[in-house]
């Protein structure tokens, strides 16, 4: 991990006790605009932000690494390796690790590919391009199987999440390409939600 990561405390207590371990309400805060978690006891507004997701598009050669769900949701699904980033990380350094956990490969980042901005459902995804110095993978706990596939291997029909497609088809159109700036989610999932 780079940079310097504040202790886990940093983010849940203050001097004499913890934030917000009183009851909370639901309420606009004095110089806010929208309602909030605050705790009755203290004042302390505990927001409510979207989360991120990193993850990468592996390729080895001309395959690409896929991990099989073995947690919920979607189950047997198969996915890019990825997941929320953690406290205290880079995206670069989320995305290196979520490849680690569920797919027991190294890669070397090459740039970002895409950012989608999903707020139905509160998340921002950061998915970078990866390349993988060996084929050497695994699956991690959180994985049934990994497999390195090529483009008409690929499961179209069994893929966990419609951002899975997304990326791999952005990585497919962006290949020998450098120097773009990050797609976003496909005009045509904009307007249809898939």
């Amino acid at each position: 991990m780079t940079g310097h990561a504040l202790p886990r405390a940093y983010f849940t207590r203050v001097p004499g006790g913890a934030r917000g371990d009183g009851p909370t309400t639901v309420m606009v805060p004095d110089g806010d605009s929208r309602e909030r978690l605050v705790c009755a006891d203290c004042g302390f507004v505990r927001y409510e932000n979207p989360r991120i997701i990193v993850g990468a598009v592996c390729t080895w050669q001309d395959r690409y690494l896929l991990c099989r769900r073995a947690i919920p949701p979607r189950v047997g699904f198969w996915c890019l390796p990825s997941g929320f980033m953690e406290l205290g990380e880079s995206t670069e350094d989320g995305a290196r690790r979520e490849v680690w956990e569920e797919a027991r490969a190294r890669v070397d980042l090459v740039d970002l590919l895409a950012i989608y901005n999903l707020s139905h459902i509160s998340q921002v995804h950061l998915i970078y391009r990866a390349r993988m110095p060996s084929p050497a993978c695994a699956a991690g706990p959180e994985s049934e199987a990994v497999a390195l596939l090529t483009w008409d291997e690929v499961p179209w029909d069994a893929l966990a999440y419609p951002n899975v497609a997304w990326a791999l088809r952005q990585h497919r159109a962006m290949r020998g390409r450098d120097n773009f700036a990050p797609l976003g989610v496909p005009d045509e999932a904009a307007t249809t939600g898939a």
